[in-house]
């Protein structure tokens, strides 16, 4: 057993010897088209499963967050949704993205089709995967926001416009090389093109569709806690992990290559600014809420990591250990604060995605300048206004529409009951409030 262990630890110190006189900048090496081809693949079809999973997150976060009659609808909605989304970003969305002519506003109505080639450096296929799972993210922040009041079939059609159209066509003017891209805008993994932009849609919807009934006293006070507490705070918490684990694919694929050494070095840089300030968001919401509230809001801790999040996925290659820290307590400042702005208009966000998406997406992106020298204020400041002013405007008609033509709120019988009830008929505990 000795001699076979001898064996090994000569080889192998041999190998190194030989490796390193034959190459003293391993940095600089390079591996051959194909090589670099499967590696980068295999990022995009990796990170792209963890960002599916990411349903799963928001789902747990959801069913957690709203009463106990409306959990199964949460359930229904979060796999319906995903389902839209998978065939509205291939039947349209992915090219009118892609489509797009450099410096452009507007890709192709056509869809998606395999394309792939070696020079690409990656397959056609793993790349819209891995798309796909961020367009459905977006759709996924609309549907924590507007629970427990709204109609099943008409958020599954705001869904399908949402991924197939709105989300497409703002994204293509960033990351399909539009008219953002053409003036410098910067957003590494979105959080103004996902975030900021679910966030948006989300607020016209609460805004047009109106809190859940007897949710704030005629001062705008929210009401007692006892009518509207969360079915399940650990759900709420295993739904915050699971996002977390999910944002490293979010985040780290967003790398868009895998096949150099420096790469993976980026890519693991990456996984730690991310954890970090999702660590950042939950400490600034702990110690806040703690002086605002003599406690510890545990509510807000879980929404400020995901505050963190999406402060740091604009850009979570450039900063520091401790600047990625920042920003994300940062994010998690901004939930805190941003969740007592909605109370003082009287706006209902069950999960709190709102002020943890778009105020904190619209944070992280303003903050790309203080750590990446090649991105200005300026034309941060309009890419966050543009595509908010977009998503916004568009969610906002589109939901109009449909309140005074099919109908988006339940009834107050209907809800009083509890979606469980009149929207799908499957209770998902035996003992309700």
């Amino acid at each position: 057993m000795f001699k076979i262990s001898k064996k090994f630890l000569t080889s192998a110190i041999t190998l190194s010897f030989l490796l390193n006189m034959s190459s003293a900048g391993a940095a600089e090496t390079t591996v051959s088209a194909e090589v670099g081809f499967i590696f980068n693949t295999f990022l995009f079809l990796v990170c792209g499963f963890l960002v599916m999973f990411m349903a799963a997150g928001f789902a747990m976060l959801e069913s957690g967050m709203v009463t106990s009659k409306s959990v199964s609808v949460i359930c229904a909605k979060n796999i319906g949704l995903y389902s839209i989304a998978g065939i509205m970003f291939w039947l349209v969305g992915y090219n009118l993205a892609y489509g797009i002519p450099e410096g452009g506003y507007i890709g192709k109505f056509l869809p998606w089709s395999d394309s792939s080639k070696l020079e690409t450096g990656y397959s056609a296929g793993s790349d819209w995967y891995f798309q796909m799972v961020f367009c459905a993210t977006t759709v996924s922040i609309v549907s924590g926001t507007l629970a427990e009041r709204i109609k099943l079939w008409p958020f599954f059609l705001f869904a399908a416009i949402l991924t197939g159209f709105i989300y497409p066509i703002q994204m293509g003017w960033q990351w399909g090389g539009g008219w953002l891209a053409a003036r410098g805008f910067s957003d590494f993994a979105g959080s103004t093109l996902v975030h900021s932009a679910g966030g948006a849609a989300a607020l016209a919807g609460a805004i047009i569709l109106g809190p859940r009934l007897g949710r704030f006293t005629k001062k705008g006070d929210p009401a007692p806690v006892k009518p509207f507490a969360a079915s399940s705070i650990p759900l709420v918490t295993l739904g915050v992990f699971v996002l977390w684990l999910g944002w490293f694919g979010f985040n780290g694929g967003s790398q868009l290559a895998m096949g150099s050494f420096t790469d993976a070095v980026a890519v693991s840089k990456i996984f730690i600014n991310t954890n970090l300030a999702a660590c950042g968001g939950v400490l600034a919401a702990a110690i806040l809420t703690r002086l605002m509230l003599g406690k510890t809001d545990v509510i807000q801790m879980l929404n400020g990591a995901i505050g963190g999040l999406v402060a740091i996925t604009a850009e979570p290659l450039m900063p520091s250990p401790l600047a990625a820290i920042l920003i994300g307590a940062g994010g998690g400042i901004i939930v805190v604060f941003g969740t007592k702005l909605l109370f003082s208009y009287k706006i209902d966000d069950v999960v709190g995605a709102i002020p943890a998406h778009l105020f904190a997406g619209i944070w992280g992106t303003l903050a790309v300048p203080i750590t990446n020298s090649s991105a200005n204020f300026g034309t941060q400041l309009l890419g966050v206004i543009s595509i908010n002013v977009f998503v916004f405007i568009l969610a906002f008609i589109i939901w109009s529409i449909m309140k005074n033509t099919i109908g988006i709120r339940l009834s107050k019988e209907a809800e009083l009951k509890g979606t469980d009830v009149s929207e799908t008929g499957v209770i998902a505990y035996a003992i309700r409030d």
